[in-house]
């Protein structure tokens, strides 16, 4: 069959049927869910929905951890021709408010006992009518197996047929709110078409096979992990559902998956992890373990090193990498980043210790991806975003926006053609807001945000992210923003590595306990200092970072200066900072 609609997926899915198509883990032990558990939930979750009076292009809510029934709600959701709404669980009221009543949401499926609370609290307030089912069992909460079983008492088949027939691949399937770095939520309509046309394009990824297994972790109702796990039920891959951000570690030894899709935020704590666990061997251990180190961050690819660099990679892998193999559960083939900038060094060193990571590069209105580092040959270069997806098109405008056409960019936004007309132009090319350049004609490369690159006092053009990257190569710096707009020079707000730090600070016989104590040290800062000196070897003059401020606390989503895909909200961490920003210019 012609699969021109996500649900019809399932039917695909069944003619090869697998015992654990998904996976979560309840109370310590792994739960599994057959191809037919999948269908057949979806099919009587739809059926409940018809019987509650849901009706077509009537929206539902999402607000979930990842997890099996996030699958049902989902599929259930599409076979009503109804349009899902899936929201980040660590939403604002504030958001959540405005989603209600600009989506107009009928229906919720929500989690936990917390997100029922508040999900319950806001809609009592706007809209009292919405039903909330939940995925936990809650008192006083209805369970989605009330309307599972009703479904199931009351099958509508008849009515279903008739509903998806009128279906078609252009037709909207979800809406995506972006919370972005500004202003209220926006809703990226995708279709059918938009989704599934990526995760063919994308199945070039990697070697997939039907005994492969992912875990998944990133949140379901952002574009990338859900259409990957699209991908992942197209392609009859397993798909394993962690605990937590925090089990990431303990899950993967127990899954042993072949792939995992990440952020590079998350990337960096494992490398700084392995670092950190380095410093701490002594001897000829510790002396092998930073040669292996060594030799992964001048890695090139296709043996461009030459025979001797690669007997000795060989056996740094056998010595030293096979332990970072083991520690994501021993199968891993491929690991796909994506959502923000991956230091190149990453990608260099992992792949060196065989472990490929593939950077890739898109946006919530485009599906996501648009370009992706791959498997097929030639198709990998370091710190690009990879090549271009084949059904897809790019071009470079004349200030260096990348512009993009093709069946993954999205029907619009919610209620705002205005902003539509913003981003998509008379001729079909979304203009992405990223500044960009081909590598070797075939690799996109992105080197910064249009909207951040910022003019110093002198006139020259300072492009933050290209800095920050280069600075967050030094162990002692988790989280950097590069400012000086209309400055005499560019600076930068740091928020050091309070673990690698503390670590180091017991080798070096220094007492440091709480962040405080460390963003103050003198002897943390003379390390800092030296390594921001390092990265001001290699640049421009008027690039170089001076007058650093050293910060006692992370940058995060629940403080607000992050967005939940981990971009840092700029205009947020300027205001919070306006006073030691000020003492920074004083300093000249």
């Amino acid at each position: 069959m012609t699969i021109t609609r996500i649900f019809d997926l399932l039917e695909e899915y069944q003619k090869q049927p697998k015992q654990d198509a998904l996976a979560c883990k309840v109370n310590g032990k792994w739960i599994t869910y057959s191809t037919a558990d999948f269908i057949e939930n979806t099919n009587y979750l739809a059926y409940g929905l018809l019987n509650l009076g849901i009706r077509p292009e009537e929206k539902i809510g999402i607000i979930a951890n990842n997890r099996p029934e996030w699958n049902f709600a989902d599929y259930a959701t599409q076979l009503c021709g109804a349009v899902s709404v899936p929201i980040y669980p660590t939403i604002s009221e504030t958001d959540l408010e405005f989603i209600i009543k600009d989506a107009g949401i009928r229906l919720f499926f929500v989690s936990s006992a917390a997100l029922y609370e508040k999900v319950f609290s806001v809609c009592s307030k706007v809209k009292p009518d919405v039903m909330i089912y939940t995925f936990d069992e809650i008192p006083a909460a209805k369970h989605w197996f009330e309307l599972r079983d009703n479904g199931k008492q009351s099958q509508q088949k008849q009515q279903i047929a008739e509903i998806t027939a009128g279906i078609g691949g252009d037709d909207l399937v979800t809406i995506l709110y972006t919370s972005g770095t500004t202003g209220v939520p926006k809703g990226v309509m995708l279709s059918h078409e938009n989704l599934l046309s990526n995760s063919f394009a994308s199945e070039n990824l990697a070697p997939f096979t039907r005994e492969w297994r992912a875990l998944s972790f990133l949140p379901l109702n952002h574009v990338y992990e859900r259409m990957l796990n699209t991908l992942y039920i197209y392609k009859g891959v397993s798909i394993y559902y962690a605990e937590s951000l925090d089990t990431i570690g303990d899950n993967l030894k127990e899954v042993k998956p072949q792939m995992f899709a990440t952020v590079p935020r998350l990337l960096e704590k494992v490398y700084d992890k392995i670092v950190a666990k380095g410093q701490e061997l002594t001897g000829i251990k510790k002396t092998l373990f930073f040669w292996a180190l060594n030799l992964g961050h001048k890695y090139e690819l296709d043996g461009a090193n030459g025979g001797w660099y690669e007997w000795q990679l060989g056996l740094a892998r056998k010595l030293i990498f096979s332990k970072w193999m083991d520690a994501l559960g021993g199968n891993i083939v491929a690991i796909a980043s994506g959502g923000a900038a991956l230091q190149p060094r990453l990608a260099r060193v992992f792949n060196a210790a065989g472990i490929k990571v593939l950077e890739g590069y898109g946006l919530t209105e485009t599906s996501p991806v648009i370009a992706v580092n791959n498997f097929e040959p030639n198709s990998i270069r370091f710190g690009t975003v990879g090549t271009v997806l084949k059904n897809t098109e790019v071009k470079i405008a004349d200030d260096g926006e990348i512009l993009v056409k093709g069946p993954g960019v999205m029907l619009g936004y919610y209620k705002r053609p205005d902003l539509t007309a913003e981003v998509i132009d008379k001729e079909g090319w979304l203009h992405t807001g990223d500044i960009g350049e081909f590598v070797e004609n075939r690799f996109l490369k992105i080197t910064d945000r249009k909207k951040e690159i910022f003019k110093t006092s002198g006139g020259k053009y300072i492009a933050p992210l290209v800095l920050e990257n280069k600075l967050k190569e030094s162990p002692f710096l988790e989280q950097v923003m590069v400012i000086g707009e209309n400055k005499k020079f560019p600076s930068a707000l740091i928020v050091p590595a309070f673990a690698y730090i503390r670590e180091w600070g017991k080798r070096h016989d220094l007492n440091l306990n709480s962040n405080t104590e460390i963003a103050s040290h003198p002897k943390v800062k003379e390390a800092i200092l030296h390594d921001i000196e390092k990265t001001n070897e290699s640049l421009a003059q008027y690039e170089k970072i001076k007058n650093p401020a050293i910060l006692d606390k992370e940058w995060t989503i629940d403080g607000g200066q992050m967005t939940p895909k981990l971009s840092l909200k700029r205009k947020i961490i300027l205001k919070e900072n306006e006073v030691l920003i000020e003492k920074i210019y004083q300093q000249e």
